[in-house]
């Protein structure tokens, strides 16, 4: 090959390593490396020609030389920016993941709280009843009250009840209980009216019975006998099946 010609060849070899350089995103590392070592032997070839080199010579090959440094530099900047740009990568990966996470987090509690204002289904006294989650954590707390013995409180208690939840479905049974309260606390006035409103409001109630008798034992309390009786002869004739009124018939029979 012609001096001219071997010139023009690595002037072109460089050129176009330069110019692949330039274009980062389609030059791989593999690649780079390859041309570095072609550039490298042809380099070493053109120096192994000994006594034939000129002075022209021997400055394209410290120019080769030079342009071979540059490219080796610029290719370990582009590591240097790939793994930058992998790190960057990799901490978009991280903030989106933990993005995703919050996102879940902050849906999951919005379920919950929603979850505490939907309204819950519960038995109570032989029926399902539909309530607001305060309906039902008031009303377990004041019956939690009442079944320590603390019928003062439970007093105070249910009719705040009542007072807050005039229309819940709880009613029928805390009139109920209100009134039985109020029997231990010996308000036997207060407590037959309480009663009765239980009557009126659910006198299918399953513990309907049960107040009724209540009322006659109210009544008996407050030295009103004949109201008594008449209260329990009415309780026989309405629930005639139940235990109330098999002991109020016990009880009309010692009335006597």
């Amino acid at each position: 090959m012609k001096q001219s010609n071997v010139w023009q060849f690595m002037a072109v070899v460089a050129l176009w390593l330069l110019q692949s350089v330039a274009q980062a995103a389609l030059f791989e590392d593999d690649e780079a490396r390859r041309a570095i070592l072609d550039l490298r032997q042809k380099i070493e070839q053109l120096s192994g020609s000994g006594s034939a080199q000129n002075k022209s010579q021997t400055d394209e090959i410290f120019k080769l030389r030079s342009a071979l440094l540059d490219l080796q530099g610029q290719i370990d900047l582009l590591k240097v920016d790939q793994a930058r740009l992998r790190g960057a990568n990799e901490q978009l990966l991280r903030d989106l993941s933990d993005q995703q996470q919050r996102q879940k987090d902050v849906q999951l509690a919005l379920d919950d709280r929603l979850r505490k204002f939907e309204p819950v289904k519960v038995s109570l006294d032989g029926a399902d009843i539909t309530v607001e989650p305060s309906e039902k954590r008031d009303y377990d707390a004041v019956m939690g009250v009442f079944r320590k013995g603390d019928f003062t409180a439970a007093q105070t208690g249910f009719t705040t009840f009542i007072q807050r939840f005039p229309s819940t479905p709880y009613l029928p049974s805390a009139l109920f209980w209100l009134g039985n309260a109020q029997y231990a606390n010996k308000d036997y006035t207060a407590a037959v009216s309480h009663f009765k409103r239980m009557l009126n409001v659910a006198p299918k109630h399953v513990r309907a019975s049960e107040a009724m008798l209540a009322i006659a034992n109210c009544q008996a309390e407050l030295k009103d006998t004949k109201v008594a009786r008449k209260t329990m002869e009415e309780l026989v004739k309405t629930y005639p099946d139940s235990e109330a009124a098999q002991a109020a018939k016990e009880r009309l029979a010692r009335l006597k």
